[in-house]
């Protein structure tokens, strides 16, 4: 059957470890990490509710803990004892959202789009929810069209400091100038893809350009729009 989530990130660890030559430690299941959680809390081994996993599944309709305690204020960590919802780091991050990206001459700003009918790559391998109007293609202002003496659904070449992909371009006035939108999750015709469905679905994949010095300096999240990129006929 399919793994969970939590199978697929131990078996990744796995893999990155051997290949470095790096020991893994023994990882819990996700099980025993939340019956761990409940005997050691407050409602756990040495409270009258002795609350674990095994408690939980044998009370199908739950268990009354009596009422709720209010305990905020104790959970706090910080210094002042109060919710920091300014806190110095973000603050001081807030001056470069202030100025305005400026792409290099000819690029253009790369962001994506979602479908009712697409999750992730997820839902491209079952007929009914791949066929009708394609929605794979980059969507360009018409005038960065024009520009670069592109026509509407011609195929273009787009690329990034990392990558380059051939995908359907649309003209779309719904596009900011200098901004090109495509949809995340395509690109499926790859080897070892075993979904003949979804393989034979056009596209390509917005991965496949992302780049991983774009960074949100705060989070540490990987910025996945606003990738710089130049798009030319294939």
């Amino acid at each position: 059957g399919a793994l969970d989530d939590w199978e697929i990130f131990v078996g990744l660890a796995q893999a990155f470890a051997a290949k470095n030559g790096t020991e893994l430690k023994p990882t819990m299941a996700p099980q025993q990490m939340i019956d761990m959680g409940l005997r050691f809390g407050p409602y756990g081994d040495k409270s009258e509710h002795k609350l674990s996993l095994a408690a939980l599944r044998d009370a199908p309709h739950g268990i009354d803990l009596g009422p709720l305690k209010p305990n905020l204020a104790a959970r706090l960590k910080t210094e002042s004892k109060a919710i920091e919802a300014a806190p110095a780091l973000l603050v001081a991050d807030l001056s470069r959202f202030a100025a305005e990206p400026q792409p290099a001459a000819g690029e253009l700003l790369l962001i994506g789009r979602r479908h009712v009918r697409s999750n992730n790559s997820w839902m491209h391998n079952y007929q009914r929810l791949v066929k009708g109007k394609p929605r794979h293609q980059l969507l360009m202002h018409p005038d960065d069209m024009a520009g670069r003496g592109l026509s509407d659904g011609q195929r273009v070449r787009v690329q990034s400091r990392v990558g380059v992909i051939e995908v359907e371009a649309l003209a779309s006035a719904e596009m900011m100038p200098g901004v090109v939108s495509l949809p995340h999750g395509w690109g499926h015709a790859r080897p070892g893809v075993q979904m003949a469905i979804a393989s034979a679905q056009p596209g390509a994949s917005a991965n496949d350009l992302t780049d991983e010095r774009q960074l949100d300096a705060v989070s540490g999240n990987a910025a996945l729009n606003g990738v710089p990129v130049r798009v030319e006929a294939a």
